[in-house]
């Protein structure tokens, strides 16, 4: 409880907010996690090669294009959906374990998106072939029946009474 006592204090001599010290070592921040910047000699590529946990010799960054990923690694593009269902995996609902690397596009190829590795059911070809015949069906249906149409957006005149006037611009008496 004392120590609590002093790093509220110190907090509030830091910051002037209490609790914002407790609050920043709670745990880490986005800024912890962003990639450093592209090692360019040997002792670096070792330094960053124990930051995400692989061996010297495994660890090739993604090609400086510009797009700002850094030192992160080029990993193999492996899906959840082909990983092990029955492994003992410390984050099962993701399929994968504590601090491993994953890829730089991992959001893509979760258990609720695209599979990479599963064969598609139907050819691309076959896609394309079934979505221009359903478009024609329906097109070629407009405009075949366009000038046969059951009712004509028309209402008749709608008279209150027996057709007289029923307004007049006379101003009233």
């Amino acid at each position: 409880m004392a120590r609590l006592v002093r790093l509220v204090d110190t907090s509030r001599r830091i910051s002037g907010l209490p609790g914002v010290l407790i609050s920043r070592s709670a745990g880490n921040w986005n800024k912890d996690w962003k990639p450093g910047p592209y090692p360019v000699n040997p002792e670096d590529r070792a330094a960053v090669a124990r930051k995400y946990g692989l061996r010297p010799d495994e660890y090739k960054p993604i090609p400086d294009d510009g797009l700002g990923v850094g030192d992160y690694p080029d990993l193999p593009l492996v899906t959840a959906e082909s990983r092990d269902p029955y492994y003992p995996w410390d984050h099962p609902e993701h399929r994968r374990d504590f601090m491993e690397p994953i890829h730089a596009e991992y959001d893509m190829y979760g258990l609720d998106r695209v599979n990479a590795s599963q064969k598609l059911r139907f050819s691309v070809t076959q896609q394309f072939l079934a979505f221009m015949g359903v478009m024609t069906f329906f097109v070629g249906t407009y405009y075949l029946m366009e000038s046969r149409k059951i009712h004509w957006p028309l209402l008749p005149k709608q008279y209150p009474g027996d057709g007289k006037v029923h307004y007049t611009f006379e101003k009233p008496e």
